[in-house]
């Protein structure tokens, strides 16, 4: 990964971030969705993005999937990737509170990467808003970070590794 331009602001939440929320649809995968003729949904996603969650566990920042939608796909990928999960969120905002609470983490030190506008209030709320290279773009200015890489393509693994980095100096 080459490296980042940050301010110095932005260095300093990341390096006393402790949970990292995502959505899932647009973020894990590149918002595609692949319908049988039975109706089954599948998805694709990137194993790197296992690689940098594992990352963020090493340094002590707990990963957790916020998703509007409630979808098998998205249970059985975050089971794999031994992944909290909390899926039919009417409400982002209150369901990270109710699992930073579970923490003690304050929502400061909680970052959110998004992909959309269902992802607005939750972007407004964390202390570390970002989103991926192709999220909607009424969505880009509430973020501090974009990633480069767009979703579904290595933009969990970039966002994971650019914490690891920062916090293992």
């Amino acid at each position: 990964m080459s490296e980042i331009a940050l301010a110095e602001a932005d260095r300093t939440l990341l390096s006393t971030l402790r949970c990292a929320a995502f959505d899932f649809d647009g973020v894990f995968t590149d918002n595609a969705v692949y319908v049988s003729e039975t109706g089954q949904e599948t998805v694709r996603c990137t194993r790197a993005d296992g690689i940098g969650l594992e990352r963020l566990r090493s340094i002590g920042v707990h990963p957790v999937v916020i998703s509007t939608e409630v979808n098998p796909v998205v249970s059985a990928r975050c089971r794999k990737l031994k992944l909290p999960c909390v899926q039919g969120c009417e409400d982002k905002v209150a369901a990270l509170v109710s699992f930073l609470a579970d923490l003690q983490i304050p929502m400061e030190q909680a970052s959110f990467l998004g992909n959309d506008v269902n992802d607005a209030a939750l972007l407004r709320a964390v202390g570390f808003p970002a989103v991926v290279a192709d999220a909607s773009p009424e969505v880009v200015p509430l973020a501090r970070f974009q990633t480069q890489l767009p979703g579904g393509h290595g933009a969990v693994r970039e966002f994971c590794d650019l914490v690891w980095k920062l916090q293992s100096q």
